[in-house]
């Protein structure tokens, strides 16, 4: 075998290694948490999260996002809803977690429940909040940019998701939260005067 040929057989896969060795990495989708904003503490004993929903359309395009709206109103469920009380229970339901394609659009809507049943095992309030959104489906760019697509959709989405829940909780179950900002009654100290040069 000539020598040439020898070499270009040796250095073939090298060049294969490094030419694998520079693809650009894919694209980088962050897990949707909500740790960082305000926690709502409820008057209860236990949450619950009913994810009982699924989808009925066939048009459903939601499994498709690296993170489904499904899962982040269960992971916003479990950042902001902190039981702090001794009896009772609060139930987070999700009613509504689909993205639709119809033809050249995606339509988006989350719509979630939360009821609060006390000791004696009666309801005693509920609220509810649901947000929709829609955005054109990606003409070019294949699996990827539908990816992104339904990623960027579902993130918006979350954002609009947690004021709406906030404020309708703040709403229309006030009674069944509880303050956990410490109270201050110091007296602050007086301002120290010193005089200028």
């Amino acid at each position: 075998m000539p020598f040439f040929l020898r070499l270009a057989l040796v250095l073939a896969p090298l060049s294969l290694l490094a030419a694998c060795a520079h693809e650009a990495p894919g694209p980088n989708y962050p897990l949707l948490r909500y740790n960082y904003l305000t926690q709502l503490h409820l008057n209860v004993a236990s949450i619950e999260i009913d994810d009982s929903w699924v989808p009925e359309d066939q048009s459903d395009v939601a499994r498709l996002s690296p993170e489904s709206p499904e899962d982040a109103l269960k992971q916003m469920a479990h950042d902001r809803l902190i039981a702090s009380g001794s009896s009772g229970r609060a139930v987070f339901k999700i009613e509504d977690a689909s993205i639709r394609r119809e033809g050249p659009w995606l339509y988006g809507h989350l719509a979630v429940q939360l009821t609060i049943t006390g000791g004696d095992n009666q309801p005693s309030g509920f609220t509810d909040a649901a947000v929709a959104r829609n955005v054109a489906v990606p003409e070019e760019g294949g699996d990827a940019a539908m990816r992104q697509t339904l990623y960027d959709m579902t993130k918006a989405m979350m954002d609009n998701m947690n004021v709406e829940f906030e404020y309708q909780v703040r709403k229309s179950l006030h009674d069944w939260l509880q303050d956990t900002s410490p109270s201050s009654t110091a007296v602050p100290p007086p301002v120290a005067q010193q005089p200028l040069n």
